[in-house]
């Protein structure tokens, strides 16, 4: 069956003694081993009080206890809801509240924060059943009041259709919105993204990736169950922590934003450290310059790098192939995997996909979910993009970033691309601010790479040189770094609040 335990089951008995979850600072599973430690972690679940069906929040950093948890939920029956690690007290209440969580699993203190403090000091309602993390040797003892037998009953009733998991979108533009996916739905993409990236047992990957977004869930913990790859995780994305895991743990694939990449070839250290385990990064946005591309393969010795499409409600849409050129893994995000159809719509151009794993829809949302999927089934993603003769997909920008100059269209996006090319930019981002004239014109947000000096002078005769008149930025601010959400997207609402 479709379902998440008995994908756990099954590689159990597939995959037995290959390394299946490797902390450092906690321990090290087999795939035999995990399955028994999260039985024993549904076993205690169901004696705290957690029912069929029950959602279930987590509230932590990646660690070994994060998808110990995660998957003992599941396993139990439940269903689980991730939090965002960024929240303040009040959002992440505001997400425990909403989705009606019975169950709250949650870090001790994390970047100088006690969470659960936190959440008492707001006022926000508790749900009945609580864990802190470092409360977990002695909520673990709780299973011994639970058969082995009740929890394998719990995870024979989980069926494919089931709600596995409602991930609540980053809510960079307004009020997240919870997205329901059901079991069949997360493993239908985790397989696709394992197969199109040939992970096997012989893998292990690194997930810096948080595990409350699709893509560290999805794309991480459970392409490496269906995979047989191993888990590594990273709470906290630190370049000289990364490149001792990778050296130590012989890291293999190591997917993330481009800003991962940046931080990882611009550290002064690199160059000591042995990556030659390194074969398989995969990125995405609307700006992976073909440089970047040509820096991650030569520099940091990947043998492939490819770039891939997805979002909260759809999770993996398109992706590249190994194989494919620079260019196309530069200028595009691939063709459809895990059944997605796409097609470019209307006169903006939206991507538009349609699959058997589009969400299910919002969580007590009707008419957001009304909005968001047709009645032809189409996911309307408010991407822009374009489709090649090959079937790859080009995003050219978020309709919502597109701006107006003088009567015409600019695509942030394709602003962004040609600075990248610019001798010392390590990230650059583009927005429309007002304009007497013209309506709106263009500044660029410039991050220098560590060593250089830019002037806003040389910048846009960059762009003059590469770029129609009316896509030249007017002005460029010079900041420290960029604004990001856990996906390594900018959020450009906080570039236009700045203005």
């Amino acid at each position: 069956m479709e379902t998440v335990p008995a994908a756990l089951a099954r590689a159990a008995l597939e995959f037995g003694r290959h390394p299946a979850l490797v902390d450092p600072h906690v321990r090290r599973w087999d795939f035999a081993g995990l399955h028994d430690e999260v039985v024993t972690v549904a076993r205690a679940l169901i004696a705290s009080g957690i029912e069929p069906g029950d959602r279930v929040a987590i509230w932590a950093p990646n660690s070994a206890r994060w998808m110990l948890s995660a998957l003992g939920v599941l396993y139990a029956g439940g269903t689980l809801v991730p939090v965002n690690t960024r929240f303040t007290a009040v959002e992440a209440a505001d997400v425990i509240g909403r989705s009606g969580a019975r169950g709250l699993i949650v870090t001790g203190p994390f970047l100088g924060t006690d969470r659960l403090a936190s959440l008492r000091e707001s006022g926000a309602g508790l749900p009945p059943f609580v864990l802190a993390l470092p409360e977990w040797d002695a909520f673990r003892e709780r299973s011994g009041e639970v058969p082995r037998d009740a929890a394998e009953e719990r995870a024979s009733a989980v069926r494919p259709d089931d709600v596995s998991d409602i991930l609540y979108t980053s809510g960079t533009t307004g009020r997240s919105k919870g997205a329901m996916s059901a079991h069949r739905q997360s493993l239908g993409v985790a397989r696709a993204w394992a197969r199109i990236g040939g992970l096997d047992i012989r893998d292990r990957y690194l997930v810096v990736n948080p595990f409350f977004n699709s893509f560290g869930l999805k794309a991480g913990i459970l392409a490496c169950l269906v995979s047989g790859a191993t888990v590594v995780p990273q709470a906290v994305f630190d370049v000289p922590r990364t490149l001792d895991l990778i050296e130590t743990e012989r890291i293999s694939v190591l997917p993330g934003p481009p800003t991962l990449y940046i931080g990882l070839l611009d550290h002064p250290v690199r160059g000591g450290r042995d990556l030659r385990s390194l074969r398989l990064a995969v990125t995405g946005a609307a700006t992976v310059p073909p440089v970047l591309v040509e820096r991650i393969r030569d520099e940091l010795g990947f043998a492939t790098v490819l770039t891939a499409y997805g979002l909260t409600e759809a999770v993996v849409a398109t992706m590249c192939r190994p194989g494919d050129d620079t260019r196309t893994v530069a200028f595009t995000s691939g063709r459809a995997a895990a059944d997605f159809e796409v097609r470019i719509a209307g006169k903006d151009g939206e991507v538009l996909l349609r699959g058997p794993n589009v969400m299910l829809g919002y969580l007590d949302d009707p008419a957001a979910t009304a909005e968001a999927i047709d009645p032809d089934g189409w996911l309307h993603t408010g991407d822009v993009g374009t489709l090649d003769d090959a079937g790859n997909l080009t995003i050219t920008d978020r309709l919502k970033d597109m701006y107006v100059c003088g009567g015409f269209n600019v695509y942030p996006a394709e602003v962004e691309r040609a600075l990248a090319a610019l001798p010392g930019v390590s990230e650059a981002a583009v927005v429309g601010v007002p304009d007497p004239r013209l309506g709106e014109v263009g500044r660029a947000y410039v991050v220098a790479r560590p060593g250089h000096e830019l002037t806003a002078e040389q910048v846009i005769g960059f762009c003059r040189e590469r770029l129609a008149g009316f896509k030249v930025p007017r002005s460029v601010v010079f900041p420290d770094g960029l604004p990001h959400n856990a996906s390594g997207k900018v959020l450009k609402y906080r570039l236009r609040e700045s203005t």
